[in-house]
């Protein structure tokens, strides 16, 4: 399988990656998390797993996702509060359905929600 790789600035090393990994959600997609009560709005994707050892490390063996699978970073919520979060991709289903998520962040890369999802804000796109 041909192989490319990109530094990844949280990780702190280089990732490995296959060519052509792909992503079932996209940027500005609202998801929720299969198992946890939380979600979001997705603003990156890594093509595979792209955090620290010691992040992935500190979730359950017995609930830990694979690497080599997209994962996506939310502007995600509960029902106590508003955080960033960083999700494997067998861990989000598609919540459009929710309506638009109320993140404080949200407006600040995103313009408005429609048809159950956010348009990025021209000024971030390239």
């Amino acid at each position: 399988m041909e192989r490319t790789q990109f530094f990844s600035q949280q990780a702190g090393r280089t990732i490995d990656v296959p060519r052509h990994a792909s992503a079932r959600f996209g940027i500005g997609d609202v998801v929720r998390h299969r198992m946890f009560d939380f979600r979001g709005v997705i603003f990156d994707i890594d093509p595979v797993f792209a955090n620290s050892e010691e992040w992935y490390q500190s979730i359950p063996e017995h609930i830990r996702p694979d690497r080599e699978q997209p994962y996506y970073h939310l502007l995600a919520e509960n029902e106590e509060s508003s955080y960033v979060a960083y999700v494997s991709q067998q861990n989000l289903l598609a919540d459009a359905e929710g309506g638009p998520v109320e993140h404080p962040n949200v407006a600040e890369l995103f313009e408005q929600f429609a048809n159950g999802r956010y348009k990025m804000r021209r000024s971030l796109t390239h």
